[in-house]
C-alpha cells in the first residue's frame, strides 16, 4: 500500500508540474504567438488563460498597444569628426494585432532591435554625418551659456527625418507596425569644444548686450527728437490758430464798422435829403406868399406892432427929443433920421417905440 500512495503522489506531482507548465495567462494588450518545436504556429492567442502542450510548445507575448522603446548612448559623428552621444531616443510605435504572426515570423519576436533600435542607430549616423558641431550647439530661441542644458536647434529636424525615415522603411519591410513620435534628448559634448563654446557664446552675449545698449540709445534719441518735432508743430499750429483768431476779430471788427458807416451815412443821407426836402418846401411856399400885396400887409402889422404913428404938418415939441433938437456931433442925423420920416409932402410923421 505504501508503494502504491509513493506512485500516485508521484503522478499527482507531474500532473501539477505538467498542468503548471501548460497553463499560461496573457495579459490585456497583448497576443501569444507559440512555437512548437521551434516552428512559429499561425494561430495566436488574445488575453487570458490558455493551455498549450508542456515541454514541446513554448509562447511569447507580443505587445499590440501604444509602447514606448528606449535607445540610450547613441553615438553620432558630425562632418567635422567630432563624436557627440545622444542620452536616450524614444520611439513610440504601435503594432496591430493583424500583422503579430507576419512580423514575428520575418523578424522574431524582438522585432523592435531590427526594426527600430538598429535602423535608429542607422539614421541618426547618416543624419549627424551631414551636419557641423555647431548646428548642434546653437540654440533655435537665444544664446545659452551652458549648452550642456540647453535644447539644441536640430532636436526637432532629428525628430522629424528619424520618423519619416523610420516609418518609410516600415512601410515596406513591416507593414502593421506604425511609428506615432521619436523624441530625441541633447547630446553630450566633448568638455574641451563645451568650453570654447562657452567662452564663444559669452562674447555673443557680451556683443548683443553692446547693440542692444546702442539699439537703446538711438531710440532714447530719436524719441527726444520726434517730441521736440511733436511739441514744436504743437506751437506752431496754436500759433496759427491765435494768429487766426485775431485775424477773423479784425474782419469782424471791419465788417462791423463798415455797416456803421453805412447806417450813418443813410442816416445822414436822410436827414439831408429831409432838410433840402423842407427847405424846398419852405422857399417854394415863400415864393408862393411874397406878393407885392402880402409884403405890404406885413409892413403894416410890423409898424403897428411896433411903432405909434402921429400925423400933421407940425410936431409938438413935447413929443420931441431935445438931444434930438440939438445933436451931437455924428449922431443927430442918425437920431432925428429915426424918429422923425416924412409921410408924405406936407406932413410929418413921429415914430416912437411903444
Amino acid at each position: 500500500m505504501a508503494h502504491v500512495g509513493a506512485v500516485v503522489a508521484a503522478m499527482a506531482g507531474v500532473m501539477a508540474i505538467l498542468l503548471h507548465s501548460s497553463i499560461h495567462k496573457i495579459e490585456e494588450g497583448h497576443l501569444a504567438v507559440y512555437y512548437r518545436g521551434g516552428a512559429l504556429l499561425t494561430t495566436p492567442n488574445g488575453p487570458g488563460y490558455h493551455i498549450m502542450l508542456p515541454f514541446i510548445t513554448s509562447y511569447r507575448s507580443v505587445q499590440t498597444t501604444l509602447q514606448t522603446d528606449e535607445i540610450k548612448n547613441v553615438p553620432c559623428g558630425t562632418s567635422g569628426g567630432v563624436m557627440i552621444y545622444f542620452d536616450r531616443i524614444e520611439v513610440v510605435n504601435m503594432l496591430v494585432p493583424l500583422a503579430v504572426v507576419d512580423i514575428v515570423k520575418n523578424y522574431t519576436a524582438d522585432y523592435d532591435k531590427t526594426l527600430i533600435f538598429n535602423k535608429i542607430h542607422h539614421e541618426l549616423n547618416q543624419f549627424c554625418s551631414v551636419h557641423t558641431l555647431q548646428e548642434y550647439t546653437v540654440n533655435f530661441q537665444t544664446f545659452v551659456m551652458d549648452l550642456h542644458l540647453c535644447r539644441f536647434c536640430l532636436t526637432d529636424i532629428i525628430d522629424e527625418n528619424l520618423k519619416t525615415a523610420l516609418q518609410k522603411d516600415l512601410n515596406a519591410m513591416a507593414p502593421g507596425l506604425t511609428i506615432q513620435a521619436v523624441r530625441v534628448t541633447k547630446p553630450k559634448i566633448p568638455e574641451a569644444i563645451r568650453r570654447n563654446y562657452e567662452l564663444m557664446e559669452a562674447e555673443k552675449t557680451r556683443l548683443l548686450i553692446t547693440a542692444q545698449t546702442q539699439k537703446v540709445v538711438e531710440k532714447e534719441a530719436e524719441t527726444e527728437r520726434k517730441k521736440a518735432i511733436i511739441e514744436a508743430q504743437k506751437m506752431a499750429q496754436v500759433a496759427e490758430i491765435h494768429f487766426q483768431q485775431k485775424v477773423m476779430e479784425k474782419e469782424t471788427e471791419k465788417k462791423i464798422s463798415e455797416i456803421e458807416d453805412s447806417a450813418f451815412l443813410a442816416r445822414e443821407k436822410a436827414r439831408a435829403d429831409a432838410e433840402y426836402y423842407t427847405a424846398a418846401k419852405f422857399a417854394e411856399a415863400n415864393r408862393l406868399k411874397l406878393t407885392p400885396e402880402y409884403l405890404e400887409l406885413i409892413k403894416y402889422q410890423a409898424i403897428a406892432a411896433n411903432s405909434k404913428i402921429y400925423f400933421g404938418q407940425d410936431i409938438p415939441n413935447m413929443f420931441v427929443d431935445n438931444s434930438a433938437s440939438q445933436p451931437t456931433a455924428g449922431q443927430g442925423a442918425a437920431d432925428s433920421a429915426d424918429h422923425v420920416k416924412q409921410s408924405s409932402p406936407g406932413s410929418k410923421i413921429l415914430m416912437t417905440p411903444k
